[in-house]
């Protein structure tokens, strides 16, 4: 049964050509004197539009003849009866031709251009004579699957007289019910014969789930003798005339379905005729799914009776071709099930931009996805949503272009749009691979332009990296610092602050005075952003990003919180040793404020140089004088400056005889070709007490080191000796010994005047 059902619907809806952009039905049958409606597809390009359209007959050699044109012109053949209509908004047109005659069967074009050999799409128009009916005939006509009430009057002396319904076949009347409860197998459960009581003039047959098979010429009976009552009845079973659905490549394309009341409750589906043999579940509401249409396909019911949408995205070449939808508690395509049918045509000379069906992100890192809308509708609402595959399945909005995202996409999501570009792009960042899946865009203007795609998370490490997690205080200077590979050297670098409205890019120090600017070095390939005077409102979710041009690249998040002021540790530091009770020495360390809490594994270690004591390993404070107060005088004076310079004379030659037998034990004997040298390796100083460091934001244990345009962050942990700094110039044993001299005569004149400037009372 399914087999003959298929092969009428196949005689009905042939194999269309796609060559051709042009679209239209290729079959279209009527009856004289009744009229017709062809609509042919185009695509809506601005040439398309305002280029002449026309349909024209072709003859026995293969010319087309115009019968009438978008211009005005209008054949002899089709005067007053043929009109040609254009729609470009939509980009169609509509031929209407009535008061059709069998000499109109034929085939014609349908096309544009100047002449009839422009674009065109073949179509045959078969116009067939009427039935040859009795004159007391009822005609009753019903689409296939739907239900049929045939009416049968009788005279009031036969109301008590058996009632009954028969087909005619051939010359025979074979039975179908009558009222003593006798059903045809054929139709058994699905006819029913309805007598109101003996008051009434009329009894009614019911037929549900009309198929093709119960069309035909029925007889009514009311009596079986001379004396009854006879009436004929006419079902015609219409065939489901194809809607034409003109869709773009990677665009989008909708299947309203309607039922009916009594099918609200049955299960739904909509199939795909393949090879003129089956007709294949695309989607159900049984939970089966084709997996050609996985993540872009959505079925969605639209209220009580029985009236149901299924939306595709992505549309792709292979998608052409003739769909049925229907209602069967199987969820299947039944022998007499109520049917729609469309036949879709996918358009290649899309105007839907191209752009990446799968995107791929690192774990922990960002994608952005770019979404296409109508250039025409700037205005309207963008929004991006999740598809998920349980039941019919779903897709609910994770972010809006008015301000809405999910709490749970807190500073992870942003829309960002751009009115005008005809695109706008999401960017979705801190990936887990939980965010694997597929992902729509969608608008609330013109639904051709959702598409769809395909998030796949992998392994792999982030390019972007910024700090774990900041702590500000307010009212101090907060840096941020955000590393860059050396790939991105020629990108755009920003920061922005995350809202539920984007992320808005913060001004750069040229764009005028603010509290806020970024500046690049690309020698520690750092972008920096600083807030100066923190306040409350600074507070949230800042992101680093690359862009070129209006394409935007990777992103990196991290959360500022702003406290009043940092925490005191609890921890007791040397310096604190020596404090008296209830008084705790601030560490050299506190005085870097505002600095963010960094992974070691992942940026260059902030070193704080301590400030060097006194060299005599005092403690700077001032000597207790109170026991010695007037009991100085000029012998204790003359005393102290002749012990001071004694020490000093012997200080002195200490030193010069130290420095004399350092210098020849370090010695070393370099031999460059033929000049030999002498080079002492105390000439070898740390050049980093004058601050030579090429990059300071690089510790001394940590090496950046960049290879094949990959960087690579390797840190040593192990104690190594100290580095080489760059050798300064030479000196003889001569200028040695004269600069220790020098030293011992400066401090003698210095130890000389304190002691001269010291107490002179009695």
């Amino acid at each position: 049964m399914t087999l003959f059902l298929l092969a009428c619907l196949l005689a009905a809806f042939p194999v269309v050509s796609m060559k051709s952009p042009i679209f239209g039905p290729q079959e279209v049958s009527s009856v004289e004197g009744n009229s017709v409606s062809i609509r042919c597809y185009y695509p809506p390009t601005s040439v398309n539009r305002h280029t002449r359209k026309y349909w024209c007959r072709q003859g026995a050699s293969g010319r087309c003849t115009t019968l009438i044109s978008s211009e005005g012109y209008v054949s002899n053949d089709y005067a007053g009866r043929a009109n040609l209509t254009n729609f470009p908004e939509n980009g169609t047109f509509v031929v209407d031709v009535a008061h059709l005659t069998q000499n109109d069967s034929g085939r014609y074009k349908c096309g544009l251009g100047i002449s009839s050999r422009g674009l065109s799409f073949d179509v045959s128009l078969e116009v067939s004579q009427g039935p040859e009916l009795p004159s007391d005939t009822q005609v009753y006509t019903v689409d296939m699957g739907r239900t049929v009430t045939i009416n049968c009057p009788f005279k009031r002396e036969n109301a008590q007289k058996k009632k009954s319904l028969c087909k005619k076949t051939g010359q025979s009347c074979i039975l179908v019910i009558d009222s003593s409860k006798y059903v045809h197998p054929q139709y058994s459960g699905r006819i029913s014969l309805i007598i109101q009581g003996t008051s009434q003039s009329t009894f009614s047959v019911v037929i549900q789930q009309v198929k093709f098979k119960d069309a035909g010429l029925y007889v009514c009976q009311a009596g079986a003798d001379s004396s009854g009552d006879k009436k004929n009845a006419d079902l015609q079973v219409l065939k489901p005339e194809p809607e034409l659905v003109y869709g773009d490549l990677r665009s989008s394309v909708s299947f309203d379905c309607a039922v009916g009341p009594e099918m609200a409750n049955v299960a739904k589906f909509l199939c795909r005729v393949r090879n003129g043999e089956t007709c294949d579940v695309v989607i159900n509401t049984l939970s089966t799914r084709d997996p050609d249409f996985e993540g872009r396909i959505l079925l969605t019911p639209k209220d009580k009776n029985g009236h149901f949408s299924v939306l595709i995205t992505g549309l792709r070449k292979e998608d052409a071709g003739l769909y049925l939808c229907g209602a069967h508690s199987d969820g299947l395509m039944q022998d007499g099930t109520s049917v729609q049918a469309w036949q879709l045509f996918v358009n290649e000379e899309t105007m839907m931009p191209h752009s990446s069906s799968v995107v791929k992100g690192v774990a922990g890192s960002s994608v952005s996805v770019l979404c296409p809308y109508s250039p025409k509708e700037g205005s309207t609402s963008k929004y991006w949503c999740r598809w998920e595959g349980a039941g019919n399945g779903r897709c609910p909005l994770l972010v809006e272009s008015q301000g809405l995202v999910q709490e749970q996409y807190e500073g992870r999501l942003a829309l960002l749009d751009e009115p005008g570009n005809g695109t706008y792009t999401v960017i979705l960042n801190q990936l887990t691979p939980e965010d694997a899946g597929f992902y729509w865009c969608l608008t609330n203007g013109d639904t051709r332009w959702r598409t769809t795609v395909e998030l796949k998370v992998i392994e792999g490490k982030p390019n972007l990296k910024v700090p774990e997690t900041v702590t500000a205080v307010l009212g101090k200077t907060l840096k941020l610092p955000c590393h860059f590979p050396c790939k991105f050297y020629s990108h755009e670098k920003y920061w922005c602050k995350w809202s539920n409205k984007g992320c808005q890019v913060l001004p750069s120090q040229d764009e005028g005075p603010s509290g806020a600017f970024v500046n690049c070095d690309q020698n520690s390939r750092i972008i920096s952003l600083n807030l100066n005077s923190v306040t409350k409102e600074d507070e949230g979710w800042y992101w680093c990003g690359v862009k070129q041009g209006h394409s935007y690249g990777e992103t990196a998040a991290v959360y500022v919180a702003v406290e009043e002021k940092v925490q005191e540790s609890s921890d007791v530091s040397p310096a604190n040793a020596n404090a008296a009770p209830g008084e705790l020495v601030e560490p050299r360390a506190r005085e870097i404020e505002n600095k963010a809490v960094q992974d070691p594994r992942l940026f260059a270690e902030e070193r704080v140089v301590e400030d060097a004591g006194d060299p005599a390993g005092g403690s700077g404070a001032p000597a207790d004088t109170s026991s010695s107060k007037g009991q100085s005088g000029t012998s204790k004076v003359l005393f102290s400056t002749l012990v001071s310079l004694g020490l000093v004379l012997v200080l002195g030659a200490v030193a010069v005889g130290v420095a004399r037998a350092r210098h020849r034990k370090n010695v070393d004997r370099v031999s460059v070709a033929s000049y030999r040298t002498d080079i002492g390796m105390s000439d070898f100083e740390n050049s980093r007490e004058f601050g030579a460091n090429d990059n300071m934001g690089a510790s001394p244990v940590t090496q950046e080191t960049s290879l094949e345009g990959k960087d690579e962050f390797n840190t040593t942990t192990e104690s190594t000796p100290e580095t080489k700094e760059p050798k300064k110039a030479k000196r003889s044993s001569k200028e040695e010994a004269e600069m220790a001299y020098t030293a011992f005569l400066l401090q003698a004149s210095n130890v000389a005047a304190e002691a001269q400037d010291g107490p002179k009372e009695a």
